[in-house]
């Protein structure tokens, strides 16, 4: 039926054909919604494991849920996959040269990758399900899914935010108890989750890029360029991020690297990828500008860490 509909827009003249989205408009929708999901459940965890730390009150909630939905249902998968290679090419880069402040590194990188884990979910779940006769019903089956966690997510946050203190020392919630003796594993569990994610999501991005050629010599003249870019913009950003606050730098580097991505689209690129970027800097912006406390709290996390280091090295020698 939307097909049918579809085919009367007046897409020669009035609404021009990159205009449009690569798929059914409900199942980008539903990608969209799968997406906007797994990132609350990403910020949900965070904020947990800052909390278990004691690292500030995590109580500042606020998230522009419809409007990231919307965004990574209007983004392409061209450009969903452009932004997943990126964001992997940097967490690698990244993590290599961290050195000392790797936990820093790990709990900022994690901050950073709300947009880009939506646009891995949703490119993911593009070539998962393409091609499938009841892509449809898939799609809701995992939107319904999402939003289940999501919400459960949710209320285990506000439910260790109101009760963790008291129930820890009483010692009769079970949740709370769990925390207790293995809050700890939240973090790795979260990192190894984001890795399996994202490593299905590079295979998905590069199938999906890739479908766009037509001969080795035309996916040649595309990759080279992109690869210059991501190394150029990579580098750039590590000198940036130690000149800068942690909250500026991760700002700096959104508009550095989609700016640049752009740059390279109006190059190599379709009209479709240019704006398809621009809505990738609203979805950023939507996810980090609410959440820019977990940045904060992340950094005075590690500068409490490096502050009772000294002093538990000092006990030790005095012993």
């Amino acid at each position: 039926m939307l097909s049918f509909i579809t085919s009367f827009l007046p897409t020669s003249y009035l609404l021009p054909g990159w205009f449009t989205l690569d798929t059914n408009p409900v199942d980008s929708l539903l990608q969209g919604l799968v997406g906007a999901c797994g990132i609350s459940v990403l910020c949900s965890l965070i904020r947990l494991h800052l909390f278990l730390e004691k690292s500030g009150k995590m109580c500042h909630l606020s998230s522009f849920f419809l409007f990231v939905t919307g965004m990574l249902a209007v983004v392409g998968s061209r450009v969903a996959s452009l932004v997943v290679l990126e964001f992997c090419l940097r967490a690698v880069s990244g993590w290599v040269t961290a050195g000392p402040d790797s936990r820093k590194f790990l709990l900022q990188l994690l901050v950073q990758s709300q947009f880009s884990l939506g646009c891995a979910l949703s490119c993911s779940l593009n070539f998962l399900h393409e091609g499938a006769s009841q892509r449809w019903l898939c799609l809701l089956l995992a939107a319904a899914l999402s939003w289940f966690l999501a919400r459960q997510a949710t209320r285990l946050l506000h439910h260790v935010m109101a009760l963790y203190k008291l129930h820890s020392s009483q010692r009769y919630c079970g949740i709370c108890m769990s925390l207790l003796t293995s809050g700890r594993c939240l973090l790795p569990m979260l990192c190894r989750t984001m890795i399996i994610t994202f490593s299905v999501a590079v295979v998905a991005a590069v199938s999906i890029i890739n479908q766009h050629f037509l001969s080795a010599t035309e996916a040649l003249r595309f990759w080279t360029p992109l690869t210059i870019c991501y190394t150029l913009l990579v580098v750039y950003m590590q000198e940036d991020q130690h000149r800068l606050p942690g909250g500026q730098a991760v700002l700096n580097a959104v508009v550095v690297r989609l700016g640049g991505l752009m740059v390279l689209m109006l190059t190599v690129g379709r009209w479709a990828d240019v704006l398809h970027i621009l809505m990738c800097f609203l979805g950023e912006a939507s996810c980090l500008i609410p959440n820019k406390d977990l940045l904060d709290a992340a950094s005075s996390q590690v500068s409490d860490e490096r502050r009772r280091r000294p002093q538990a090295q000092e006990k030790e020698h005095h012993r």
